[in-house]
């Protein structure tokens, strides 16, 4: 059996779709024998579902994982348990010893329980409410949401808030991995995303949820070479604006957080340690405000998409 661990640190990393290291262990008659740190190469999660499923990958160990990352593991095979946390070694042996149970789909971004910090300072954080977390990370740069940083402003989080994602249109390349280039514009011409710029085409399971849902359903009836121009309004991208998505929290509940500042992307965690990508709005002397809103909610989009691949 070949088990791998998002890793960080020697620890469980909290978030699939973000973690640059994956710990990788060999075991044999329930033991483990070697193990290896290997690198993400700053891939998204359908890529590294991938990335797994090419290193002939058992089972996953991970913190918070979306329904979107879970479909694509198991197109590939890969046996997943979520909620782990803490040291990855004994989170392993308890997983051989049967002591470890999944948390299942697990991404979250409504939970209680938030704390902040600032990860490239390296601080803690202390809980607040019901709940302690191992620390706040900033948020990289890029529209996704949910982990989808990496894969641009397609990326959607239709997967991470359901305990199984089935999608409301048909289409031929519905469950399978498609590659596709695009360009993304606002109203006035205005170009916000563009995997032509990156040189590298976006990868993702249809109809998992992993894209947002104007995107995902126009690729499932395309064909390979076809070239398509969609316009969506907020319902089929990001939605609309959500007031209960703005925060107010007071700074002595939160440890790290008066090394922010008005302006900063970072993540929350929630109680089970689960992060939450925020921005943060307004800071007083007594309080922080942040927004939970996905930058691109409320906006109109356009897009260029090109079919590369399907598979």
């Amino acid at each position: 059996m070949r088990i791998a661990v998002t890793y960080e640190n020697g620890n469980v990393f909290q978030h699939f779709g973000h973690t640059e290291n994956f710990k990788i262990y060999n075991v044999e008659d329930g033991k483990v024998v070697s193990s290896e740190i290997i690198g993400s190469d700053g891939q998204g999660h359908g890529a590294l579902a991938g990335l797994l499923g090419g290193k002939d990958i058992d089972v996953l160990i991970c913190g918070g994982i979306g329904g979107g990352a879970q479909a694509a593991l198991s197109e590939n095979g890969i046996e997943i348990c979520s909620g782990a946390a803490g040291d990855c070694d004994e989170v392993v042996e308890s997983f051989l010893k049967g002591e470890l149970e999944s948390a299942g789909v697990n991404c979250d971004h409504h939970g209680e329980g938030h704390t902040c910090g600032d990860h490239e300072d390296g601080h803690s954080c202390g809980g607040h409410d019901e709940g302690g977390c191992g620390g706040c990370h900033d948020e990289e740069e890029g529209c996704g949401s949910c982990g989808d940083d990496e894969e641009g402003c397609a990326g959607g989080c239709g997967g991470c808030h359901g305990c199984h994602y089935e999608p409301d249109f048909e289409g031929p390349n519905i469950g399978k991995t498609c590659r596709t280039h695009y360009t993304g514009t606002f109203n006035d011409g205005t170009k916000f995303d563009s995997s032509y710029d990156r040189g590298e085409p976006l990868e993702f399971v249809c109809g998992a949820g992993m894209m947002i849902h104007g995107f995902d359903k126009a690729v499932a009836t395309m064909n390979v070479g076809d070239i398509i121009d969609i316009h969506l309004d907020p319902s089929e991208a990001y939605g609309e604006r959500d007031p209960e998505q703005i925060i107010t929290l007071q700074i002595s509940e939160l440890p790290g957080a008066e090394e922010v500042s008005v302006g900063q992307h970072v993540y929350l965690q929630d109680m089970y340690g689960r992060p939450v990508p925020v921005v943060i709005t307004d800071k007083t002397e007594t309080t922080i405000t942040f927004d939970a809103n996905h930058e691109m909610a409320g906006k109109e989009l356009n897009f260029k998409i090109e079919l590369v691949e399907v598979k």
